[in-house]
């Protein structure tokens, strides 16, 4: 009798081992298998959430099968304590593996609301947007411009979120001191900055940004980016050029990105001023004489007058030989590469076409053709405007 009795009793046991087994295998399956979200989500998790409340959510969500496999599948692989706080862009289908690992790798939010402060050549402009995981593009909520808008209600509620996530986008040729004043009205960030950086040297990009940062550690950042982007350009020059150093490259690209927004012709201009060094010509730009009469501080709002143009600074151009002593902006790193790199022309004239591009020419009488026809398209604007 008792050999019948172990002998069942190790029949359960094994049943009861092979089930268990069954179970966990099961439980693995579910956890690494394709999970049941049709529509992409942004799951946000708030500071002090736990796995528990988070799996619950996600369950809620359709997200996943089952909230219990995805706390033990969180505590197998011992992430349940690495949670992060931050909005998290799930994907249709994804695995509850797949989800821990998001939720619980870093907290940069992949998701939510975005404000971004836009500095501009004559404003600071900002953006509240929010993405929309079902097409993932991102939904314009508020847009105004700092200092003579109305801040809207929804760029306050916005930065009461603790999971809005911020950038500062610099646009290629704004001077530093617009740079400097334009960050004072970004209200997220901190710190007072004293010292106008050096013109030229701050890279045109975007930043990401946290609430509280220092402005001038943002400046800081801008400019060490655009050292690294000055000494990776100069290292790839055309030999024979004009310019003997990279501060030369750093003043004729900032001239290129002011007078030019067009990308495909910014070689064509490099080339005419590039043209102009080796034949000796006077650079002869408008540009360097507005920077001479602002010094980069601020907006002309008009025309030059001819009284400026023969006013003699150290940046005009019609007046000095070569290039001025700094640059007249903080030009992007395409400027930059059609310093080094100019297209191989003969150009040495350019004037406005009428479309936001130029007419280039060789000669001055081919020069004279194209500026008489840009004063016909002026002249028939203005007298459409009266």
């Amino acid at each position: 009798m008792w050999r019948a009795l172990a002998s069942n009793a190790l029949t359960i046991l094994v049943v009861g081992l092979f089930l268990t087994g069954g179970v966990i295998l099961w439980g693995q399956s579910q956890f690494k298998s394709e999970g049941p979200l049709e529509t992409a989500i942004c799951l946000q998790v708030k500071r002090g959430s736990n796995m528990t409340e988070v799996s619950q959510q996600l369950e809620e969500d359709g997200a996943i099968s089952s909230a219990v496999i995805f706390r033990m599948g969180a505590d197998y692989t011992d992430k349940a304590g690495q949670l992060k706080a931050g909005s998290f862009l799930v994907h249709e289908g994804s695995s509850m593996e797949q989800i821990i690992d998001k939720i619980t790798s870093s907290g940069a939010s992949t998701c939510g609301s975005e404000i971004e402060y836009r500095i501009g050549v004559t404003r600071l402009q900002t953006r509240v947007r929010e993405l929309d995981p079902a097409t993932l593009d991102f939904v314009e909520i508020a847009n105004f411009e700092v200092g003579v808008d109305e801040t809207p209600a929804e760029y306050t509620e916005k930065r009461q979120d603790a999971d809005t996530r911020y950038r500062v986008s610099l646009a290629e040729g704004v001077t530093s001191w617009q740079v400097v004043e334009a960050l004072k009205g970004v209200d997220a960030l901190t710190g007072d900055v004293t010292e106008v950086p050096a013109e030229g040297m701050l890279a045109p990009d975007s930043y990401d940004v946290r609430p509280g940062d220092d402005r001038v550690a943002l400046l800081q950042n801008m400019q060490e980016k655009q050292q690294l982007r000055i000494n990776a350009v100069w290292e790839s020059r055309q030999d024979g050029l004009p310019i003997s150093s990279p501060e030369e490259m750093l003043i004729l690209a900032s001239i290129i990105e002011k007078e030019t927004g067009v990308p495909h012709e910014r070689g064509q201009v490099a080339s005419v001023f590039v043209n102009r060094l080796e034949k000796g010509m006077r650079l002869q730009t408008d540009p360097t004489v507005i920077y001479g009469v602002t010094k980069g501080q601020g907006v002309l709002g008009r025309g030059l007058r001819q009284s400026e143009l023969r006013r003699a600074t150290p940046w005009n151009t019609y007046v000095i030989d070569g290039l001025p002593p700094t640059p007249i902006a903080n030009p992007g790193l395409a400027s930059l590469q059609a310093a080094v790199a100019p297209e191989e022309t003969q150009y040495v004239f350019f004037v406005a076409d009428g479309t936001g591009g130029h007419a280039f020419a060789e000669t001055l009488d081919e020069h004279n053709r194209n500026v008489a026809k840009w004063r016909e398209i002026e002249a028939e604007r203005n007298g459409s405007n009266n």
